[in-house]
């Protein structure tokens, strides 16, 4: 009978058994991605001792990809640089495709049709007085006659820029028109800007724009090599060191290409600075990013040197653009350029200095670790200088499209 009755209970204790055990491997797999403490952090995520708690420490990852859209001390570090990653990105199609607007001559067969909805006899006399001023268009007096008689010998006029030919029509056709009714006037204005987007091909071919989306991609890189980082080093300590040097290596790309646009913009008629310069700052780009493949390079003690050297980066730009200010001092670009530039520069540096000397956290320990460390205050200021030098690059692309060398 005993050995009946054992024999009877041996499937319910193994029932209950299994059941302990799925429990224990839920309440172990629950409590296996918790936050921790940066005490119980292994030795190569201990980064920041002012940052006390809610840490990720070698999960899978399943679990890292996840964590993007949980809290952790590291949500802002990715969410501030993935943001910026996606504003660049639209920055650059709109570039692309908006910076000037440009359409092919075929469009210009509609520009009749456009200027009947107006005064057309009113505003075709005013063009054509105004078209002998346009600078290097000196052929076009020949056409004089014939765009009297028919606009559609528009389409031998060279090509103009959007923006220059707007230009030109805001400073010659409505002061011209003064002393038509008000009307007249309104409508000119209402129908110049689908006038100059229509005589958008550049007078000169535009110049080069590959200085300025080399920018736009070192931004793109870096603030997206970033929020990676941040994402995925709590996984293991390959995967960290291996992170860390894409970053480091993004930081010196958005720095280095920075200078691409001033430099090549300011000095493309001078090929010898211009070369001088690209080529001093391509290589301390390089440079930065060996230094930054030693393993030593990311122990904590080496932080204020790390934020020192990309600094350093950083003040090799007051060169150019100190003799840029010396050659174009009577220019009005040079100086607003260089307004955004040191903007730039202000930006860029209080982020380093923020991020190595740990401000604010370093006052008030554990009370920033979920936002507000320093981390997240250098990620927000590198974007925000970031986007005041694409503001610059614009400038120079007006400047250099509308008058070249």
């Amino acid at each position: 009978m005993e050995g009946d009755n054992s024999a009877a209970t041996e499937p319910g204790a193994d029932f209950e058994d299994s059941r302990s055990e799925g429990k224990g491997r839920r309440l172990w797999k629950k409590v296996k991605y918790q936050l921790v403490e940066y005490h119980s952090l292994p030795g190569y995520l201990k980064d920041n001792e002012y940052i006390l708690r809610h840490y990720r420490a070698e999960w899978p990852l399943k679990q890292i990809l996840l964590s993007i859209f949980t809290i952790h001390n590291e949500t802002l570090n990715v969410w501030t640089h993935l943001i910026g990653f996606f504003l660049f990105l639209a920055l650059t199609v709109y570039t692309a495709m908006k910076v000037p607007k440009v359409v092919d001559f075929q469009s210009l067969q509609h520009l009749p049709d456009v200027l009947r909805k107006t005064d057309l006899q009113k505003i075709q006399s005013e063009l054509v007085a105004c078209l002998p001023s346009l600078p290097h268009l000196s052929d076009l007096h020949r056409l004089k006659d014939e765009l009297r008689t028919s606009l559609a010998s528009i389409d031998m006029l060279p090509s103009l820029s959007g923006w220059h030919l707007l230009e030109l029509l805001s400073g010659c056709l409505p002061q011209s028109l003064t002393h038509t009714n008000q009307t007249n006037v309104c409508m000119l204005l209402s129908v110049k800007d689908d006038v100059a987007n229509m005589i958008a091909p550049l007078l000169v071919r535009p110049i080069s724009r590959w200085p300025f989306f080399a920018f736009l991609g070192g931004a793109m890189f870096c603030l997206l090599a970033s929020s990676t980082c941040h994402l995925l080093s709590c996984h293991s300590r390959r995967l960290a060191y291996i992170m860390l040097r894409l970053d480091y290596a993004g930081i010196a790309a958005l720095i280095a290409t920075s200078f691409y646009p001033p430099v090549y913009y300011s000095f493309m008629c001078h090929p010898f600075f211009c070369n001088l310069y690209l080529s001093v700052i391509t290589i301390l780009g390089i440079a930065t990013i060996a230094a930054s493949l030693f393993p030593v390079f990311q122990n904590p003690e080496f932080r204020t040197i790390r934020a020192s050297l990309f600094f350093g980066m950083g003040v090799s730009g007051v060169v150019p653009v100190l003799h840029k200010l010396i050659i174009f001092r009577h220019r009005p670009e040079a100086v607003h350029t260089t307004g955004y530039e040191i903007l730039m520069g202000v930006l860029y540096g209080l982020g380093a200095l923020v991020y190595a000397a740990r401000i604010p956290e370093r006052w008030m320990p554990g009370k920033f670790d979920i936002a507000g460390h320093s981390h997240q205050l250098f990620h927000v200021l590198v974007v925000a200088g970031a986007y005041t030098h694409y503001h610059a690059g614009l400038v120079y692309l007006k400047w250099r499209d509308l008058e070249g060398c």
